[in-house]
């Protein structure tokens, strides 16, 4: 199986999964550059996975649909006065599986920045594989647009515990700023300046900074890093009063929402 980037908008990824002659996608909020890539490619596409409602992961569905008409779209159950998808064949829930060429993909519920936000994980793959939309960023993690502190901690706390080596593809390239808050969080800390280092010279060559893995955020990634002494001194400093997790965590995500 190949795992290649799609770039669409100003930045997102939609991820393509192949095998040489069928395709996936994740994500697909634009159908043209999907349709280019697989014409270049000769890739017929199968199915489409999706992880949340908005509109830049969901717009293209329509479109590939007419260009497709036997693809199988997956997508997150609709919750109470959730936005619906059009044009989900089948609404997956925490427990449910996706067979992608011969690799089972465990859906993982990640409320946050949508309450009805799903990932994909395939611990079968090598490396392991994790489709997680906008909730895990490299170095960051999306904005509260739905969910709460609390929930949006628990999920990232979820992903966390995933293997190190859990390759990590999320849908935007948010890499480059979202280290330079992190250097702002933590100035100390060398893996994050090696990071920023790294992401930048990728970013001048027009290469993509994705996908990350689990131990390199666990190393970096403020939102995930609640716990230590850097990041709690650093969310003191912006309003957290106590050091319950979420407190902490609300206090670096809300300065990161003017940041």
């Amino acid at each position: 199986m190949f795992i290649e980037p799609i770039a669409a908008f100003t930045d997102n990824y939609i991820w393509c999964l192949h095998d040489g002659s069928t395709a996936w996608v994740v994500d697909p909020g634009e159908a043209s550059p999907v349709l280019v890539f697989l014409a270049a490619k000769k890739l017929r596409l199968q199915g489409i996975l999706i992880t949340h409602h908005h509109h830049d992961h969901t717009g293209g569905i329509g479109q590939l649909r007419q260009a497709f008409s036997d693809l199988t779209v997956y997508g997150p159950h609709n919750r109470d006065n959730q936005p619906c998808i059009k044009g989900l064949d089948k609404q997956l829930e925490e427990g449910d599986t996706v067979d992608v060429f011969g690799y089972s993909f465990d859906v993982l519920e990640i409320p946050g920045h949508t309450l009805d936000h799903i990932a994909y994980y395939a611990a079968d793959s090598h490396p392991p594989t994790l489709f997680c939309g906008d909730t895990l960023f490299a170095a960051g993690c999306g904005r509260l647009f739905e969910g709460t502190p609390p929930q949006m901690l628990a999920s990232l706390q979820k992903l966390a515990q995933l293997p190190t080596a859990t390759a990590v593809y999320c849908g935007h390239e948010y890499t480059v700023a979202n280290l330079r808050f992190a250097q702002a969080v933590e100035p100390d800390n060398a893996v994050v300046r090696e990071r920023a280092a790294e992401a930048a010279t990728l970013r001048a060559e027009q290469r993509p900074t994705l996908p990350s893995n689990i131990g390199l955020e666990l190393a970096t990634n403020p939102f995930l890093r609640c716990q230590t002494p850097s990041v709690l001194a650093a969310a003191r400093r912006h309003g957290a009063q106590t050091e319950n997790l979420a407190a902490i965590f609300a206090a670096i995500r809300g300065w990161k929402d003017q940041f």
